[in-house]
């Protein structure tokens, strides 16, 4: 039997990547979207394409009704990837209102908060399960108006840590991947040639990252041969953390 893998947020970007990933290691894989039901039906075709199986749902993981339809609908959750993308305001804390704040940090943890207690309900059921969260360097680095990003996946790693020590006992494996700079459409407004220049030249792999290197490393994480990784914050950065600053 294979096993399932939910992808929350995977229309685009690094979700779509990581779908085509699991679907290319053998999961079966579930591609949960919000509003663009044409980009998952996409991502399904590729999948199969390549392969693999998968099927689209439709669910917002911050209202947890639909999280709790969605996962029935499910069945077994061998792998969950937390990637839903709630997208922040980018505005110095001076020019932004408390709305627009609080609707980026609570979105951000109602989008872990809800699937994350009904799948650990599944794997624990099932006797295990692996679970990956997408934060961001965002969290450790300080650069204008990103105040409301930083400060919610800030609050995303520290609640990762504590269900990888909750879920433990349970046969249940929690990590958490933090990108840097990505190029995907989420990300597409604030790019400019000179903005990807700065990001290549302060990494020592000297470029920006595509989603597929970020899917790399989640399917590596939920693939096998990590058993032993739990609470572990694994920084996909083409080594742009070994520069300060």
């Amino acid at each position: 039997m294979k096993q399932n893998a939910l992808i929350t947020g995977a229309g685009r970007g690094i979700g779509a990547a990581t779908a085509l990933e699991l679907g290319r290691r053998g999961f079966h894989v579930i591609v949960d979207y919000r509003d663009d039901a044409a980009s998952a039906a996409s991502v399904v075709e590729r999948v199969e394409e390549a392969g693999g199986t998968a099927h689209a749902v439709r669910a917002d993981v911050r209202h947890p009704g639909q999280v709790a339809e969605m996962v029935r609908e499910c069945g077994r959750i061998d792998a969950l990837v937390c990637n839903a993308n709630i997208r922040p305001p980018f505005a110095p804390l001076a020019e932004m209102a408390w709305e627009e704040f609080s609707a980026k940090v609570t979105g951000e943890l109602a989008a872990v908060f809800h699937i994350t207690r009904l799948a650990l309900d599944v794997m624990r059921g099932q006797g295990g399960g692996r679970i990956v969260y997408v934060s961001s360097l965002s969290a450790d680095l300080l650069r204008p108006g990103t105040i409301a990003h930083a400060t919610a996946k800030a609050a995303l790693d520290t609640f990762a840590r504590h269900v990888a020590a909750e879920a433990a006992p349970h046969g249940i494996a929690v990590n958490t991947v933090a990108p840097g700079g990505v190029r995907t459409d989420a990300s597409a407004s604030m790019r400019t040639p000179e903005a990807e220049e700065a990001l290549a030249s302060r990494s020592i792999l000297r470029r920006m990252l595509e989603p597929q290197d970020v899917a790399g490393v989640i399917g590596a994480l939920l693939g096998g041969g990590f058993d032993a990784v739990s609470g572990v914050r694994v920084a996909v950065d083409a080594g742009r953390g070994l520069f300060p600053g």
